[in-house]
């Protein structure tokens, strides 16, 4: 069994330059302990990196892409060679004017492709390596030229400061939820505009409904709900940096944890598929799947889930989220993979990536 994206989409650029998942929750759902081996999504690294915190026995790390793979690279160089302030400002998360002397001094710990993948990528690194990826100048272009013709910087950092849930419900529905930010905010997230300026035209293959008005929906919630100054990808969203709040894997209390397990990280230039077809039977504990279900017809995705439950040890679980296309487990698998909905709920009431539509957690019976 091929991959279905793969024949679909093209995979030379970095198309996220972090991972747009909440790794707090997914931490939480996985559940990792010292045996368990991982099989993740590789993406730009960070929710990979993420599960080594839990020093689990082997992680191995896979994606289609090389690019999103030398992402991956240069964070292990960064976690090995870098402090954690120096680690923020290669990143972007923090100020600094030095990223190029912070990139040499990683540069030597890259396989030859990273290296070179890097070097040609030296605009990129001044930015900052959070800023690469097709889906940030996506974000970039809406907090740059969108956001400005609806609501002012102080506007913006009155709704970061956050402060109570009825504060923050009054703010947003007296200062925040004006017609011009609904109607500016549903062209921009359009289907037309995102699949475009943001994802890959080809990943709404299996999208039905408004686009637009389901991540309005969610954005409400994310800037209610949910307080806006623990939220990092909203402060990276509205401001181009983390201001108050940072995503799991740059916790300064994770650091040293994710650099003492490096050395149980691999990684691979592959589809699950083929991995699947080397790996063979009992042999992954957990998956971090992200959101690859949603690319894939509900056929190739039950032909997925099925070769993942065979390769699966007892109670394995899986994490992967739904932005737009629904995906979860089918009637007819009810007998090999249960649904765990209420943690998943639970969790997902606390997603701080906050556009997805679902987050989903099964374990193998």
């Amino acid at each position: 069994m091929g991959s279905e994206i793969a024949d679909r989409a093209t995979f030379e650029q970095i198309r996220y330059a972090q991972c747009w998942e909440d790794a707090d929750i997914l931490v939480q759902a996985l559940d990792i302990q010292p045996h368990h081996v991982c099989l993740s999504i590789a993406s730009a690294g960070d929710n990979t990196l993420a599960l080594l915190s839990r020093s689990p026995q082997r992680v191995i790390a896979l994606d289609l892409s090389p690019a999103q793979l030398a992402c991956l690279e240069l964070r292990i160089a960064a976690y090995r060679e870098l402090s954690h302030t120096e680690l923020l400002v290669l990143i972007g998360s923090g100020d600094g004017r030095d990223r190029q002397d912070l990139y040499r001094r990683c540069r030597s710990q890259l396989s030859p492709d990273a290296r070179y993948f890097w070097d040609s990528h030296s605009a990129e690194i001044d930015r900052g390596i959070g800023h690469a990826g097709k889906f940030e100048r996506y974000f970039q272009l809406f907090r740059r030229w969108v956001l400005p013709l609806v609501h002012n910087r102080q506007r913006v950092e009155q709704l970061l400061s956050g402060g109570s849930l009825t504060r923050r419900r009054e703010f947003y529905q007296r200062e925040w939820d004006t017609w011009q930010w609904r109607s500016l905010f549903r062209i921009f997230f359009s289907r037309f505009v995102m699949g475009r300026a943001g994802r890959d035209p080809s990943f709404f293959k299996y999208v039905e409904g408004n686009v637009a008005d389901r991540i309005l929906q969610r954005t409400r919630y994310a800037l209610t709900e949910l307080n806006p100054a623990e939220n990092p990808y909203l402060q990276w969203i509205l401001t181009g940096r983390h201001t108050t709040a940072l995503p799991y894997a740059l916790h300064p209390e994770n650091f040293d944890a994710i650099r003492a397990n490096l050395d149980r990280l691999e990684w691979r230039c592959s589809s699950v598929e083929d991995f699947l077809s080397d790996i063979g039977e009992n042999a992954i504990d957990r998956y971090n799947l992200s959101d690859i279900f949603e690319y894939l017809s509900p056929a190739n995705y039950h032909q997925l889930l099925q070769r993942l439950i065979n390769a699966s040890r007892p109670q394995a679980r899986l994490a992967y989220w739904n932005m737009l296309a629904p995906r979860s487990r089918p009637d007819s698998m009810a007998d090999q993979l249960q649904p765990l909905t209420d943690l998943a709920q639970a969790l997902y009431a606390q997603d701080k990536a906050f556009f997805y539509s679902a987050f989903v957690v099964e374990e193998v019976i």
